[in-house]
């Protein structure tokens, strides 16, 4: 069922493709008629959607790429240019953490530095290049991405582009500095982005989704025998709605931001999707 007519025939660019959330942007945008590029690092989980797209009657192609390369970059928009056609709707959606940009506690304690326990990371011990590389997936991986693909945009009707950006940039959270800090200029560089292509017709926009279930975080919120961790306890704690999200939870504001019939005067926005996590005080 086609549920937004406006969207049908255009051409969707999604990095991440592969993943959790950015799979469901796929799927959701193909119900529409839209025409989709599953684009990720692991060609292999690309394709997998592009089957499942396609076994429910809609197009899609998967091209594995890096979005750190800008060869790698242009090569993909050959190949989606040449199968699909110039891309109308971009979704900078690949993106992450990494281990070595992640400390061990919340807070520090005087005992991390005389009395330090085996496996503990502290601030101190914060990896450079680990955090670079968070840094460099989810800026520069947008950055690479966009030079690529909105050159086709520029001076066309109907173009968007949404980056994917998090509750993180809204509120750093403990023991993940690097990504929150590499979100917050996501978002920074949504709203620059936003002025930069207004005059040449590009409406760009993010979704800052809150706390999802995915492959990437499942350690995180789950213990081995499948209960919730501590964090995820605390999580659920400052989400009103009492629930991580799900995949059908972005949706709406998927469509709300492609489609410009609803959204038209719409950009430079960062949409929180977060079950009311940012509304949240705590007391």
């Amino acid at each position: 069922m086609i549920k937004h007519k406006n969207l049908e025939g255009r051409v969707a660019v999604i990095t991440g493709g592969g993943g959790v959330l950015c799979s469901g942007f796929a799927k959701d945008l193909a119900k529409s008629g839209v025409k989709v590029a599953v684009l990720d690092l692991r060609e292999e989980a690309a394709q997998a959607v592009v089957d499942e797209i396609r076994a429910d009657g809609g197009t899609a192609i998967a091209v594995g790429c890096n979005v750190l390369d800008k060869a790698s970059m242009d090569a993909a928009r050959e190949k989606v240019n040449k199968e699909l056609g110039v891309c109308d709707i971009l979704i900078n959606g690949a993106g992450g953490n990494n281990p070595k940009g992640t400390t061990s506690k919340d807070t520090f304690e005087m005992s991390d530095l005389t009395e330090k326990a085996e496996g503990i990371k502290t601030f101190f011990d914060l990896d450079a290049g680990g955090i670079e590389f968070v840094f460099n997936l989810n800026f520069l991986g947008t950055l690479i991405t966009t030079q690529a693909f909105a050159v086709d945009m520029v001076g066309r009707e109907n173009v968007s582009i949404i980056n994917i950006s998090s509750m993180n940039a809204y509120r750093p959270l403990t023991r993940i500095p690097a990504y929150s800090a590499a979100k917050a200029g996501i978002s920074n560089f949504t709203q620059w982005m936003a002025v930069h292509f207004a005059d040449v017709g590009i409406r760009v926009n993010a979704i800052a989704p809150g706390f999802f279930s995915t492959i990437q975080n499942k350690n995180l919120l789950y213990n081995p025998d499948g209960s919730l961790t501590a964090r995820s306890n605390k999580i659920l704690t400052h989400t009103p709605l009492g629930r991580f999200g799900t995949t059908d939870d972005l949706t709406g504001a998927l469509y709300f931001l492609c489609d410009e019939e609803y959204s038209a005067f719409v950009t430079g926005v960062i949409l929180p999707v977060d079950g009311g996590f940012s509304a949240y005080s705590g007391v």
